[in-house]
């Protein structure tokens, strides 16, 4: 598939991630044109450096993304906008941030469209892009439904199905809801579980825009077998 590797947030979000593995998966990222890195907001600064040391001009070609209320969503609205504050001023020009899950399944859509819009109004307000992390494998479909409507009344850029860090990731069936539910009004990230060229072009097929995932490299390799 031509510009498969524009798909890609190449991700690394687990808890024993060091420095070291940061800056090698920014030097991968940079030379296979992924579009964005994702990282843990600690490491944020140091994706952006190391990916602008790489560059030979302003135009960076790969992205620093990085998660907010991750993995659980459950922060309150505050915490979240500290965590975009900081990440921003850091350096990150996507934000990843997890939806509340706990609000949006008591129907308290009020509550989850204020949280989503407040961290929108602070990125869009810097000109950068906010992912939605609805954590699908946690929500019936007409839940995965109203998390899509309420992103989109929120003005996010994205929903996302997943954090990787729960019971199940992505699937073709909540990427096409999704898909259907925002139609072109929105872009749809899938992440967790994306492992092979398969499951890739899977996601891609019932309506991707983007894939999260730490796997990038090997499904780069299939697809040039």
């Amino acid at each position: 598939m031509k510009n498969l590797n524009r798909y890609f947030d190449s991700t690394i979000l687990k808890p024993e991630a060091g420095p070291e593995q940061i800056i090698t998966l920014c030097r991968e990222a940079f030379h296979n044109k992924f579009f964005a890195v994702c990282v843990n907001p600690c490491y944020v600064k140091l994706a952006k450096e190391t990916l602008e040391s790489l560059a030979c001009s302003d135009l960076r070609t790969t992205a620093v993304a990085t998660v907010v209320g991750f993995p659980l969503g459950a922060n309150t609205t505050e915490s979240k906008i500290f965590e975009t504050k900081n990440a921003l001023d850091n350096g990150a020009d996507e934000i990843d941030m997890v939806i509340n899950i706990g609000m949006l399944k008591a129907g308290e859509n009020e509550y989850v469209l204020r949280d989503i819009s407040e961290v929108v109004n602070e990125t869009s307000a810097r000109g950068k892009t906010v992912k939605v992390i609805l954590e699908t494998c946690l929500l019936a479909d007409d839940e995965i439904v109203s998390g899509c409507l309420l992103s989109k009344r929120a003005g996010a850029a994205f929903v996302k199905t997943s954090t990787g860090f729960n019971s199940g990731g992505a699937t073709v069936h909540a990427v096409k809801l999704m898909k259907k539910t925002v139609g072109n009004s929105m872009k749809i990230k899938a992440s967790g579980g994306i492992r092979d060229l398969n499951t890739a072009l899977e996601m891609i097929s019932a309506g991707a825009d983007r894939l999260g995932c730490s796997s990038c490299l090997q499904i780069m390799n299939q697809l040039s077998q």
